[in-house]
């Protein structure tokens, strides 16, 4: 009985550039109470294999996170599955807007403690005394009030290719760092009126929930997040207020809500808000790359990752072993990413291997 991916990601690749038929991009996820994670994923995925789903999907205690795509011809079976179980049942979808596909290789399902880390004792705060669900058209009017706080809820490399109007956008590396960064923020402000909105809604739901617990008193969210506002302006013919591209956590890594590109090219500052990891197997550093520069560096953060790429693949292992480079994500005001400069450092280090 097989409950994990046994296929390298270049043999992965291949196997879904070969697909002739479509998949469905899809988000979820649910607060609920379930008593043994470890059966629920493994059932899950014994299922889930059989349909050739792809993508990630956490269980926990605490209920079900899953960003992931289905093929179109067992997306009904898929969904009757899913619904069967009461915990689950009429869950609502977010589809993605830009789909082509290929948002991911392999299928991976884990059990976790939290399926949204935030740092936090369990039991701190009541997670399902959550805030006000809001439209689209409900949120665009309650952005057109000058009292409105916009809280984005998102991590910084997020917000920075693309938010709403107003938005307060903290610099943080994760939700975890988040959540405490924003109750300070909006420290004295507990009788305003507090917006918050990110993805597709999950962190909101946590984030809401601890506001309340805090003691403020009107706590909104974006009803399925920037996904689902997306959809309903596209079909209900709404301004959009969304500014820029909206970045998901799949290989896709982005997709367009407006044509504005509100960032930069963190190598030259040219005008680019498309995400890529650098292609040196030492570092994979999530950063912000225009066209020309990943012909420069053929897709590195830098001329150091350039140059150890082109190491032999022998060497290249050798260094790597045993070195611990830290968070791979591109932080802001720094002229040098941390990981970058430990590739210098590495590659100076050995400069007669």
């Amino acid at each position: 009985m097989q409950l994990y991916n046994k296929y390298d990601k270049e043999t992965l690749r291949k196997k879904l550039e070969s697909e002739t038929f479509k998949r469905i991009t899809l988000s979820f996820y649910r607060y609920v109470n379930i008593d043994d994670p470890q059966k629920l994923r493994d059932e899950l995925y014994l299922k889930w294999s059989s349909l050739n789903c792809l993508g990630r999907i956490y269980v926990a205690h605490e209920g079900i996170n899953a960003q992931m795509n289905v093929p179109e011809h067992h997306f009904e079976e898929f969904k009757n599955h899913l619904y069967s179980d009461v915990r689950f049942k009429d869950i609502p979808f977010k589809i993605a807007i830009e789909d082509d596909g290929k948002s991911f290789l392999k299928l991976v399902i884990k059990v976790r403690k939290n399926i949204v880390a935030d740092g936090l004792a369990p039991g701190t705060y009541d997670v399902t005394n959550v805030g006000k669900h809001l439209t689209a058209r409900e949120f665009n009017e309650a952005l057109e009030h000058p009292d409105t706080i916009v809280v984005d809820m998102r991590n910084h490399y997020e917000s920075e290719i693309g938010h709403f109007e107003k938005a307060i956008c903290p610099d943080a590396d994760t939700f975890k760092q988040e959540l405490p960064m924003v109750a300070e923020m909006l420290r004295g402000k507990e009788n305003k009126k507090i917006l918050l909105y990110c993805t597709g809604g999950i962190r909101c739901e946590k984030a809401s929930a601890y506001l309340k617990h805090l003691g403020f008193k009107d706590v909104n969210q974006l009803y399925g997040g920037i996904i689902e506002y997306a959809r309903q302006v596209k079909n209900e013919g709404l301004e959009n207020k969304f500014h820029g591209k909206n970045f998901v956590f799949d290989e896709r890594l982005g997709e367009r809500i407006s044509d504005e590109i509100i960032s930069k090219c963190h190598q030259c500052g040219n005008p680019c808000d498309t995400h890529t990891n650098c292609k040196n197997d030492a570092c994979h550093l999530l950063f912000i790359q225009c066209k020309e520069c990943a012909k420069t560096y053929e897709g590195c953060c830098s001329v150091e990752c350039k140059d150890f790429m082109h190491l032999p693949k022998e060497k290249q292992a050798k260094l790597r072993k045993g070195t611990n480079l830290g968070q791979n994500i591109y932080h802001k005001g720094r002229v040098r990413p941390k990981l970058t400069e430990a590739i210098r450092l590495t590659l100076a280090e050995n400069q007669n291997f």
